[in-house]
């Protein structure tokens, strides 16, 4: 396996990860959110909605994560969406927690869930960016040595 491929598939592997997490919650929160009612302090029917409202949006926002994972080389621009995506994630879910007042254990420990959950997320595609970076750098050092008619 070329250097070049090696890289294309650990970032693609990375990327997977990220998707996996995503829809296996989104998968729970969309077939059994009675089981996280607490976790956000809600109850009931409307409470049930909200959670599969939240899977809902879990399966849009892995769009441009799927389309990354199909190629990261040649659709970066959906990478970069995917690492924008998980860096507001990380930020908003983070101000969220600060805004919480005295109490909601339980609250404050789904949040804090979610946040290391994006962090990993985040770390993984800029690792996935990386590796695929670096095998487009090393290939452009090459067609420039050959096109100013260097061996390498």
């Amino acid at each position: 396996m070329k250097n070049k491929d090696w890289r294309l598939w650990t970032a693609r592997l990375l990327i997977a990860a990220v998707v996996g997490w995503n829809l296996q919650v989104a998968c729970v929160f969309l077939f059994s959110p009675e089981f996280f009612l607490s976790s956000f302090e809600l109850s009931g029917i409307p409470g049930e909605a909200a959670v599969r409202g939240m899977a809902v949006l879990f399966i849009m926002w892995n769009v441009p994560y799927l389309v990354a994972l199909w190629h990261p080389r040649r659709h970066k621009v959906s990478l970069y969406e995917a690492m924008a995506m998980q860096t507001i994630g990380l930020i908003g879910e983070s101000f969220i927690l600060s805004t919480l007042g005295g109490g909601h254990l339980l609250l404050r420990t789904s949040i804090i869930r979610f946040i290391v959950f994006d962090g990993a997320g985040l770390v993984f595609l800029i690792m996935a960016f990386l590796l695929v970076q670096l095998g487009v750098n090393k290939a452009q050092v090459k067609l420039s040595k050959l096109c100013l008619g260097k061996s390498t």
